[in-house]
C-alpha cells in the first residue's frame, strides 16, 4: 500500500518525533518510550492514562490536554502498549493522588495494562483502571462486560478527565468513567478496508458493492456482511440497535457523535448527522452537543460509526467544563 513512509520499522518514531516538533511546547516524550505526557501537569491531581494501538489517530495522543489526559501510552500500529511503556507513562504522569487507566476492552490491552498497574503497585503508586465497551455490536447485552471500546473512548476519556481537573479523588473518577462507559453506546459501518503501513495488501477485504455492519476499528467482523444501501437506510439501522440497547427514551439528553473511520468526507458525515438528529427529535431525545469528524479511526478505513451518550446533571457539568486539546487545538483556553 503506498503511504509516506520510510523504513516500516521506524514507523512510530519517525511519527513521534514530527508530534514533539508540532507540540513539544506542551508535551514531553517519555524516556524512550512511545509515550507522550502534558509538560507542566498541575500538582494534587489524579492523573489520567489513555492507551492502545497507534494508527487509529487522532486517540491517543492527541487527546492530551486539559480536561482530557495527562498521557498516552501507544504500541505499534493496532498493538497493545508494552507494560514497562505504560509503567514509565504511570512514573512520568502520578502527583501523588493515583492514575486512572482508560482504554478499549481488548486482550492486548487488557494484560498489559494490568501487568502495568502490578508494576506501579510495586512503585508505591496506586491506580485504577476502566475498559471501554462501547461497540453494541460486538457482543449482546447480557455480556456487555465483553464488548470493545471504540469512538466512545472519547465521551469516557472527557468525563474522566474534567473529574481529574475538579479535584476528584481516585474512586470518584473511577465512578464518574463508569458511569460514562455505562451511558455510552456506539454502532459502526465499514465501506472499505484499513491498511497498516508496510503491509502489501488491506488488513481486510470489502467487494465494491458491499458493507460490513458492526465492524470493528481492527477490522473485527461485524455482525453481518450487506450490499451498499442509501445513507439514511444505514443510519436507521445503526440507530435501531443504539436506541434499544440502554435503552434510550423519550426525554433523554444526549451528546451526538458521528466519527469517520478515517477516510469518510465531511460531506458524509453532515448527511448521517443529518437522519440521526431526524431520528432523535422522532424518539423525544434532545442532543446536548453534537460532535463529528475522525476521533477513533483505521487507516484509510471508509466508514462511520455513531455514538450517543446519555447525560444526567453531573455528566452534562462535567463535560461543559473548560477543555483543550492537541486535538482541538485549544490550548490556553
Amino acid at each position: 500500500m503506498k503511504k509516506f513512509i520510510n523504513d516500516p520499522l521506524n514507523v512510530l518514531p519517525e511519527m513521534m518525533e514530527g508530534y514533539f516538533r508540532v507540540y513539544g511546547d506542551v508535551i514531553d516524550r517519555v524516556e524512550n518510550h512511545i509515550t507522550a505526557v502534558r509538560k507542566n501537569l498541575p500538582p494534587n491531581k489524579v492523573g489520567l492514562i489513555i492507551g492502545g494501538g497507534s494508527g487509529h489517530e487522532p486517540i491517543f495522543i492527541e487527546y492530551l490536554g486539559q480536561g482530557l489526559a495527562d498521557c498516552a501510552v501507544q504500541g505499534n500500529v493496532c498493538a497493545a502498549p508494552s507494560p514497562d511503556n505504560v509503567l514509565a507513562g504511570t512514573i512520568a504522569t502520578d502527583r501523588g493522588k493515583g492514575v486512572l487507566y482508560i482504554y478499549g476492552n481488548y486482550s492486548g490491552d487488557c494484560m498489559n495494562f494490568d501487568m502495568a498497574a502490578e508494576l506501579a503497585e510495586m512503585e508505591g503508586i496506586k491506580t485504577a483502571t476502566v475498559r471501554v465497551t462501547d461497540d453494541v455490536a460486538s457482543a449482546p447485552t447480557e455480556r456487555k462486560n465483553e464488548r470493545r471500546g471504540i469512538a466512545g473512548d472519547y465521551f469516557v476519556m472527557r468525563m474522566a478527565g474534567a473529574a481529574c481537573d475538579a479535584g476528584f479523588d481516585l474512586e470518584e473518577v473511577k465512578r464518574i468513567a463508569e458511569k460514562a462507559n455505562d451511558n455510552t453506546r456506539t454502532m459502526g459501518v465499514a465501506l472499505t478496508p484499513g491498511t497498516i503501513p508496510g503491509e502489501p495488501k488491506a488488513a481486510f477485504s470489502l467487494g465494491d458493492d458491499e458493507m460490513e455492519i458492526g465492524m470493528g476499528l481492527h477490522g473485527e467482523p461485524g455482525i453481518r456482511r450487506d450490499k451498499m444501501q442509501p445513507a439514511d437506510k444505514i443510519v436507521d439501522q445503526m440507530m435501531e440497535m443504539i436506541l434499544a440497547d440502554l435503552p434510550f427514551k423519550k426525554g433523554d439528553n444526549v451528546c451526538v457523535l458521528v466519527n469517520g473511520f478515517g477516510a469518510t468526507t465531511r460531506l458524509e458525515m453532515m448527511i448521517v448527522i443529518r437522519r440521526t438528529m431526524q431520528l432523535l427529535d422522532e424518539a423525544g431525545i434532545s442532543a446536548h452537543d453534537i460532535k463529528f469528524g475522525n476521533f477513533a479511526t483505521f487507516q484509510e478505513m471508509a466508514g462511520c460509526s455513531i455514538t450517543l451518550m446519555k447525560l444526567d446533571d453531573e455528566l452534562k457539568k462535567l463535560y461543559d467544563a473548560p477543555m483543550w486539546s492537541l486535538l482541538f487545538g485549544q490550548k490556553g483556553l
